[in-house]
């Protein structure tokens, strides 16, 4: 329960900066940026489940991976536990959203702040240049979520 308002908390912030970066009229957004940066499970989780659910709606996520977040980008990684009630995975859902045309990211200073290299992304996930999400942030077409 705990964890729950904890990850609740996180999204509210986010969720209401979102708002004030949208547009304003009453169309939904094409994109998104989705900003992970937490090493919590459930907030992985939540994120990529928001992010699939705007995915099933029209929107097409873009997914930058940080700090913690970044491991979901490595090839082989695998959570430790699934998340219920449907057992899924954060890095599971990522990939399946990549195969429905969303773009995942990891952030410019993800890899030389870690002990990998390029060579160990997953396939598709690419490295983010600050000019281009520097682009999508300020666009106010695109809204963004940080987790």
């Amino acid at each position: 329960m705990a964890s729950a308002l904890a990850a609740s908390a996180l999204c509210l912030p986010s969720l209401a900066m979102a708002e004030e970066h949208a547009s304003g009229d009453d169309a939904y957004a094409e994109r998104a940026l989705v900003i992970l940066t937490s090493d919590s499970l459930q907030t992985q989780g939540m994120a990529m489940i928001l992010a699939n659910a705007m995915r099933e709606q029209g929107t097409t996520p873009h997914i930058l991976l940080c700090d913690a977040a970044g491991e979901l980008a490595i090839d082989g990684y695998q959570s430790e536990t699934e998340l219920g009630p449907r057992g899924i995975k954060p890095e599971g859902l990522m990939q399946m959203m990549m195969g429905e045309g969303a773009e995942v990211d990891v952030c410019a200073i993800y890899l030389p702040n870690s002990d990998y290299g390029e060579e160990d992304l997953r396939d598709g996930v690419g490295v983010a240049t600050p000019g281009a999400m520097a682009e999508m942030m300020r666009d106010p077409a695109i809204p963004v979520f940080s987790f």
